[in-house]
């Protein structure tokens, strides 16, 4: 429900790392229902990195593993989803 209203409100949502687990099935869905011009990314540091680093302290060097996993699910290459990434940061903080 908050997906929806984020995506019907304009507000943006941002995601980490535990998209990428297998149980969380739940916030893949939702975070379907999210544009992808609303969509952040962040990092939770230092807990709850990706799957692949779980049980280690999580960090910006891991980013990375987050956006891949989120470019597939939304059938983007990882440029693309990095371009939009980059102009929604942009444009919720400022450019550089």
């Amino acid at each position: 429900e908050l997906a929806r209203a984020c995506a019907e409100h304009g507000w943006y949502a941002s995601v980490a790392g535990p998209v990428t687990y297998s149980s969380n099935d739940a916030l893949r869905a939702a975070l379907a229902l999210i544009p992808d011009e609303l969509l952040l990314v962040e990092t939770d540091a230092p807990y709850l990195p990706p799957k692949r680093w779980r049980g280690r302290p999580n960090a910006s060097y891991l980013l990375g593993d987050t956006v891949r996993f989120l470019a597939e699910q939304r059938g983007l290459s990882e440029e693309d989803l990095c371009r939009r990434l980059q102009a929604t940061t942009e444009a919720v903080y400022g450019s550089w």
